[in-house]
């Protein structure tokens, strides 16, 4: 089976395409020459993966899924949430969206928050969304240097690092991407073994 994961984001693609059986050829925007910056004008996570699928379904007519992940901090009222990429700018520069956070987070003792990611999967005209949550909090400062975005300041609950010091493995197995990922790929999996 041939899936496009409608992302030019390259860590975020190695995360996925880690979870996807050998059965799966995975595609990349990038592989199917798709080089715009689809909009992502929805007012909440699950519109806006909608909105990438439903492009890449309009435009290029294959199977696909496209996410869209937020980090919604409790003391912020749920932000940076839908604006997470970019949080300090159109730039999406990710140290910069962190400096942001913990400046806005100075002195606060609230440091609860959770990533949450939406996959919206688009396969012959049908639309199924899958969510999966991770409940944690923001560090005061970066650790470790694995992972991409909000990584070096988020601490997944249960655990003493943050997910840029954590395997990839064990942040598949926990991480918000992952569970999302997981519940899709169950989908897919019963819908073959019942056709």
């Amino acid at each position: 089976m041939q899936l496009v994961f409608a992302t030019h984001n390259q860590n975020k693609f190695r995360e996925v395409q880690q979870l996807v059986p050998p059965n799966v050829r995975l595609l990349s925007l990038t592989d199917i020459e798709c080089h715009e910056d689809i909009p992502e004008t929805g007012k909440t996570l699950a519109e806006n993966a909608q909105l990438k699928a439903d492009y890449v379904a309009r435009n290029y007519s294959l199977p696909c899924f496209a996410d869209d992940t937020g980090l919604l901090v409790d003391a912020l009222n749920g932000a940076p949430g839908i604006y997470s990429a970019r949080y300090a700018g159109e730039q999406k520069n990710a140290t910069e969206n962190m400096d942001k956070l913990l400046a806005q987070l100075e002195g606060e003792s609230n440091r609860s928050a959770r990533f949450s990611t939406v996959i919206a999967l688009r396969l012959d005209n049908e639309n199924i969304l899958f969510e999966g949550v991770v409940e944690g909090a923001i560090t005061h400062d970066k650790h470790g240097t694995d992972g991409f975005g909000y990584d070096p300041i988020f601490r997944p609950q249960g655990y003493k690092k943050t997910f840029a010091e954590l395997p990839l493995a064990i942040k598949n197995k926990i991480g918000h991407r992952g569970k999302a990922t997981q519940k899709l790929l169950e989908y897919l999996n019963n819908l073959r073994f019942n056709n």
